[in-house]
């Protein structure tokens, strides 16, 4: 007997069902019986718990800051200010670095001073910052996003098998997870740099390329390598930025510093409370006094969008931050880095293509 044009609508119908309560139910199955989710599906849960955290102001003692008010997505996660404003206007003692080099980057250590070398424990101290997010301790942190309702079902997914789901060491993770998913678009450099094409460098930025890598010296901090170029060497340097104003207190501070010996989060309070000892540098982590002034090379990715410059962002314009490594360079190297006008005009559209 022939099937009726609604007989078969039916039996696909029916199939189609059945086939969908087949799929539903062996993810159920799966899921009882103790099989692991698929780590692309937990990363991309945790990626998007991270960024919950990261923009929720609740989690700041004056419930008006979180970490998007200081890396802010619109200014390549920087906020355009000398130094970063916290908790009821609070200002600290360092420039806020753009995130989006991070991952790119690879780096292993964090914050100017470097005093963290794990980006979960990099990611929860501006929490418990007194000028940054201001809470007192992780204990409120924890206590304040248990108590939140829509933080119950993200946490159970980002982290099934855990128990407690909610714990400091996952907001940790899924902060982190979060930071490391961050990425500079593909910039003029970029494409020049992987396809070997020209023609995505104007003119006076190919020069600029060569004064960057010659006589400039530049690459010798801020490596080339790697795709994309990495844009730093991971080491600390001195620019002389803030040395003069504590020069003549230097025996004092220094000492100070030394009978403390603060490390991580603590010693992070410390620095963004005493604009002084901030100045120290890689002195606070190590107490080696070769480390006095000592700051990481941050990666010149996006340069061009993350102004004001150096660790305490006293350096307003990219052309002033020019002059400046110009200037240092020729101190270190023992004689001048004398670049002409069109020279560090070319230098500057080169940075600017980064």
């Amino acid at each position: 007997m022939l099937e009726s044009p609604t007989s078969r609508l039916f039996r696909r119908i029916g199939l189609i069902a059945l086939f969908g309560g087949l799929v539903v139910g062996a993810v159920v199955v799966g899921h009882q019986s103790g099989r692991q989710p698929d780590t692309q599906v937990l990363l991309a849960q945790r990626i998007a718990l991270g960024k919950q955290l990261f923009n929720d102001s609740h989690l700041s003692a004056d419930g008006k800051v979180r970490c998007a008010s200081c890396h802010m997505p619109e200014k390549d996660y920087t906020d355009g200010r000398q130094v970063a404003v916290g908790v009821e206007g609070r200002t600290g003692t360092r420039n806020t670095p753009s995130l989006m080099t991070l991952a790119d980057a690879q780096e292993t250590a964090f914050f100017w001073d470097g005093r963290r070398s794990a980006l979960d424990q990099a990611v929860m101290d501006p929490l418990t910052n007194p000028v940054e997010m201001g809470l007192h301790d992780q204990a409120q942190l924890l206590e304040r996003v248990q108590g939140d309702p829509a933080y119950a079902q993200a946490f159970k997914q980002a982290f099934p098998d855990a128990k407690p789901a909610i714990s400091s060491e996952h907001m940790a993770a899924a902060l982190a997870a979060y930071v490391r998913s961050l990425r500079s678009p593909e910039s003029a450099y970029d494409r020049y740099a992987a396809r070997h094409d020209k023609t995505q460098l104007s003119p006076r930025a190919l020069l600029g390329l060569a004064i960057f890598q010659g006589k400039g010296h530049c690459a010798e901090c801020h490596r080339l390598e790697g795709t994309p170029a990495m844009l730093t060497d991971h080491a600390y340097h001195r620019t002389g930025v803030g040395l003069d104003a504590i020069t003549a207190n230097l025996p004092a501070l220094t000492e100070d510093v030394i009978k403390r010996s603060l490390q991580g989060g603590a010693l992070g309070n410390r620095v963004a409370t005493h604009a002084d000892e901030a100045q120290l540098g890689r002195f606070n982590i190590t107490q080696d006094p070769a480390d006095i002034g000592l700051f990481r090379t941050p990666s010149l990715r996006d340069v061009s969008h993350t102004a004001p410059y150096m660790h305490d962002g006293s350096v307003a314009t990219l052309d002033d931050a020019i002059d400046r490594e110009v200037y240092y360079r020729s101190l270190q190297a023992g004689h001048p880095l004398q670049l002409t006008v069109e020279e560090r005009e070319d230098l500057k559209s080169f940075l600017q293509a980064l």
